[in-house]
């Protein structure tokens, strides 16, 4: 899968403005960014439901708007808003996605789907007495059925508990072990940690595109945690410390920055936080997070285009 240059917009706004970006076979690749940043708008291209306005967009070297009856084959498309039928049951609703697919002998298949997905003790149940959970898996079930080669998920653990998230999690790392290739969008970053790569976009475009891993690189300096629960204008007396580069907010949690990344450096910062107003804040050195890749890159793309 691929967009070269790709461009979209809807009267006066641009969804897209030149994304670039390409996904291999075989592996999970996800989609990372805020609201707007263009992730929904470039599934939709990829799954062959918008035109691009310039730019292409292929997939398995197809044209998905031009081809749209093979890419519908051989593509799995599960939406933010999936749209289960409530008043049909599990087996009804994968036998209904089934003859939409064309597949025949679709048993074996529902058969196999609802055991992977835990679902058959449930299988007469309506989907309209289904948990946020449950719909989820049966929505994953109802896009496999016919076998594609890739799974297309836009956001599809939103509003989904954490227990679940994590089945949803085996599910997909099943699927990818037997050769699907998945592209997803989420905004959970880390849920993205668990993708072979991710693309970062911001305004429609791609940011940086790399492994988790290496996308952590980008941070120059060391990256401390200090929990700053109860602590009044606790960022703002954190960044006004000496060798400070730059402090994010997470929750009763900030992100310092340290010019230096020397231990040396982390053991003088907590000496100085210790003599600050925000004494006894505990404090940690921690591996870069993708929220804190994300805002580093976008500060960096930022200064540059000043």
């Amino acid at each position: 899968m691929r967009f070269d240059a790709v461009e979209k917009r809807f009267d006066a706004t641009t969804a897209l403005a030149g994304l670039t970006l390409d996904v291999r076979r075989g592996e999970m690749f996800g989609l990372i960014g805020p609201d707007g940043a263009g992730k929904t708008t470039a599934i939709r291209l990829l799954c062959g439901l918008l035109h691009a306005d310039a730019g292409t967009v292929r997939v398995f070297g197809r044209d998905p708007v031009r081809d749209h009856a093979w890419v519908t084959e051989h593509v799995g498309y599960l939406s933010q808003r999936f749209s289960l039928y409530g008043d049909l049951t599990i087996d009804e609703n994968i036998e209904f996605f089934a003859e939409i697919h064309g597949v025949r002998n679709f048993k074996p298949r529902r058969d196999t789907l609802l055991d992977l997905t835990q679902l058959t003790p449930f299988r007469t149940r309506l989907a309209d007495r289904l948990s946020g959970g449950m719909k989820q898996k049966l929505a994953l079930a109802c896009t496999l059925v016919h076998e594609p080669d890739l799974i297309v998920l836009d956001e599809p653990t939103t509003g989904v508990d954490p227990v679940s998230r994590r089945e949803f999690w085996k599910l997909l790392s099943e699927f990818l072990s037997r050769g699907i290739t998945i592209v997803m969008s989420t905004p959970y970053l880390d849920e993205a940690e668990r993708c072979a790569r991710v693309a970062l976009l911001h305004e429609g475009r791609t940011l940086a595109m790399d492994a988790p891993a290496n996308l952590r690189h980008v941070i120059q300096g060391r990256i401390v945690e200090v929990m700053a629960a109860g602590y009044a204008d606790a960022a703002a007396v954190t960044a006004a410390l000496p060798g400070v580069r730059d402090v994010q907010v997470f929750g009763e949690r900030l992100h310092v920055t340290l010019d230096n990344p020397s231990d040396d450096a982390v053991a003088e910062f907590a000496r100085r936080l210790e003599a600050s107003p925000l004494a006894g804040a505990s404090v940690r050195a921690v591996a870069p997070s993708l929220e804190d890749v994300f805002i580093a890159t976008l500060a960096r793309k930022e200064q540059a285009g000043a």
